[in-house]
């Protein structure tokens, strides 16, 4: 079984894989001309977020069986179209979720204690001492907007630095962690949240679930997280409401456009945390997705050889 490496993936996790007896080539950073001309030799794929698995290059893998993304959300694969040709998708979703968790709670203290701000303008030897007056996390309501196994570490997180913690998820009535998260509507989660964390998919037919309508809901001046996935948050509209002194800050993992120009106004915005989509970027995390990947592609191997 031929395995083809589409994005960077641990070397531990390419060395699992060949001692299970697969055939692997790494070959990353491939423009889609390159993908086009090198899929249809391989068995299995393996993405991260760079590599897009859309109907042309899905309609020339004329071998593949499956497709294994590296990390959470499958928005940068044509799933219809891998179902209509029979190749099955796989992700590592459990993997990174402390990771991003983590991500989402270091934006919540660099927002409060004005550490993205400061570090730039005490590059420029300023000393805002007095401008930099914070607030602490705890004893602060958080709202995390999906309760999955992000949302989940997340709370955990938060409880035990002594927030509360508010839940709303469309597929989830019950709190996954009672005693921890108590569920609410949309509606009371945007009124009374302090802080408020995304983590769902974003679903291009819909649009962004965070609209202009949401963030004036928001609590003023509260602060809103996006660690989950670009377009879920209308980004303009939070330039506006951050512009307006709605919102005390945001906190920015991922956007529409990966990388962003230079002059984006929500990148550049005092007011914003930003990182560089690096939710799952720890070592421990790439550790664990390359023991998943194994795993998924090693399971697979099995039941189809022969």
């Amino acid at each position: 079984m031929k395995v083809l490496v589409c994005d960077p993936i641990s070397d531990k996790a390419v060395e699992g894989l060949r001692e299970a007896g697969l055939d692997v080539t790494v070959k990353t950073g491939m423009s889609p001309e390159e993908l086009d001309e090198t899929i249809g030799d391989f068995n299995v794929a393996i993405v991260r977020s760079a590599t897009k698995m859309r109907a042309p290059i899905l309609e020339k893998a004329t071998n593949l069986k499956l497709i294994v993304r590296g990390g959470v959300g499958l928005d940068n694969i044509d799933l219809e179209k891998a179902r209509e040709l029979g190749i099955e998708v796989r992700n590592t979703p459990a993997a990174s979720s402390p990771s991003v968790a983590e991500l989402a709670l270091a934006h919540m203290f660099a927002l409060s204690r004005f550490v993205h701000a400061a570090n730039v303008t005490m590059r420029k030897g300023e000393w805002n001492k007095k401008q930099y007056k914070g607030t602490e996390i705890n004893g602060k309501t958080l709202g995390i907007i999906g309760v999955g196994r992000i949302g989940q570490e997340l709370a955990k997180r938060a409880h035990a630095l002594g927030m509360r913690v508010l839940g709303f998820d469309k597929y989830i009535q019950e709190s996954p962690l009672p005693g921890i998260i108590r569920m609410v509507s949309m509606e009371e989660l945007l009124q009374t949240s302090d802080y408020i964390s995304l983590h769902i998919p974003f679903i291009a037919s819909e649009g962004p679930s965070i609209t202009e309508k949401e963030l004036r809901t928001m609590k003023k001046g509260s602060y809103l997280i996006n660690c989950a996935r670009g377009g879920v948050v209308d980004e303009q509209a939070l330039v506006k409401v951050l512009d307006e002194g709605h919102l005390a800050g945001a906190g920015v993992d991922v956007f529409v456009n990966e990388p962003p120009a230079a002059d984006d106004p929500l990148v550049n915005h005092p007011k914003v945390s930003v990182t560089p989509h690096i939710g799952a970027s720890t070592k421990e995390a790439q550790d664990r997705i390359g023991e998943e990947l194994v795993r998924i592609i090693s399971e697979f191997y099995n039941a189809h050889k022969g």
